[in-house]
């Protein structure tokens, strides 16, 4: 399944884009790439996963009945509309984490696992009610308390010494393949520092290695050639069977579960609008990370061409629409969703007034220039 640009769009971003990108590769890399479209990805990815946090969390666990999904699109309609006036949006606890991790980045360098904790402890107790879940809060009281010894062992005792399976790795880590553009080796490295804080199981670990894998991909695409959606399923395939091959010890039937979701999306993109209730019974939509992640790099492939229920022309808003509108984990799936979206299509493609409606835009944008100035010094 070819997914291709709109002719409306390609007018519209034709100044940004042409002549940009070798005309014999739709593989692009951080050497290569002209800056300007590389400051815009690097923009669009972080406020992509803002947008998607602060729009989709009023949603969180709401029953997606037809009119409800009324209200929604008004809801986005108004809100990237020129003239409506509205307090602005905040966001919830997947920002405030994906802060702290931007931030260690650009100040480090990499990833220390004692400084980022401290970023996210601090963070939290600054501002506790942004919608952290239990397991967070407790974790983050115990390693307070601890003086931040032994931290992974403290996300090892999590749930019972399984550790945490769910998404709060990959809600989070959209600053690691911007800073990783070049190395998809140090980008599967850091993200399992940053994961292993307050995820040990390693449904949580590999939820958020597929995650920055998907964002790394839609960064070195050219967002003015169509996607082949089944090559970009295949190379996360080829991708995740490698970090899936040696842990027999993931506590499933398969030892390849990723791998074997990817699958599940390839079929899904292969028929002809699949319905919600197919797509939820293929992929999910929990707060479970091999129940979340998959579904949000669906919502991003399957918005690259119309969806009849989605009146939204833009594709970045169609993603954001349709991964809000099959409810659940509304926040992270449409963050998750609307980062790989801004990674592929850059900044260009978010409507300013959107934007503008969500808590620290302009602090995030901040960020993702200080993550493109990092690695060019």
């Amino acid at each position: 399944l070819i997914s291709p640009v709109s002719d409306t769009q390609k007018r519209k971003h034709k100044k940004n884009y042409c002549c940009l990108f070798p005309r014999t590769s739709m593989k692009l890399s951080a050497r290569i790439m002209e800056q300007g479209l590389l400051t815009s990805k690097f923009r669009g990815t972080l406020q992509g996963a803002l947008i998607g946090d602060c729009c989709g969390s009023p949603y969180e666990g709401e029953p997606m009945e037809d009119g409800t999904k009324i209200v929604l699109r008004k809801f986005l309609q108004k809100l990237s509309g020129p003239y409506f006036v509205a307090p602005f949006k905040p966001y919830t606890d997947d920002t405030a984490m994906t802060i702290s991790v931007a931030e260690e980045l650009i100040e480090n360098k990499g990833v220390d696992q004692v400084r980022l904790a401290r970023r996210f402890v601090q963070r939290y107790f600054q501002t506790p009610n942004r919608g952290y879940g239990g397991g967070a809060m407790e974790l983050f009281a115990k390693l307070r308390s601890s003086r931040f010894e032994n931290i992974t062992q403290l996300a090892r005792s999590q749930f019972g010494g399984r550790g945490s399976f769910g998404n709060g790795a990959a809600m989070r880590v959209s600053p690691v393949p911007l800073y990783c553009i070049g190395s998809e080796t140090e980008l599967v490295e850091l993200v399992r520092k940053q994961a292993e804080i307050t995820h040990s199981h390693k449904l949580g670990i590999n939820g958020a290695i597929l995650q920055a894998l998907a964002i790394h991909q839609s960064l070195n695409l050219n967002p003015m050639k169509p996607i082949d959606t089944q090559q970009f399923v295949e190379d996360l395939m080829r991708k995740m069977k490698a970090v899936e091959k040696d842990e027999e010890d993931i506590e499933t039937r398969n030892p390849e579960p990723y791998h074997d979701q990817l699958k599940e999306i390839s079929s899904l993109l292969g028929k002809t609008e699949p319905t919600d209730e197919a797509v939820l019974n293929g992929l999910g939509h929990s707060v479970a990370a091999l129940y979340s992640v998959p579904t949000a790099i669906y919502c991003f492939l399957r918005s690259l061409s119309e969806i009849e229920s989605i009146h939204a022309e833009n594709p970045f808003m169609r993603c954001l629409e349709y991964s809000i509108s099959l409810g659940g984990d509304t926040d992270t799936i449409a963050s998750m969703a609307c980062a790989i979206s801004g990674a592929y299509y850059g900044e260009s493609i978010i409507p300013a007034s959107l934007l503008k409606h969500c808590e620290a835009s302009e602090e995030i944008t901040g960020l993702a220039d200080s993550l493109n100035k990092a690695i060019r010094e």
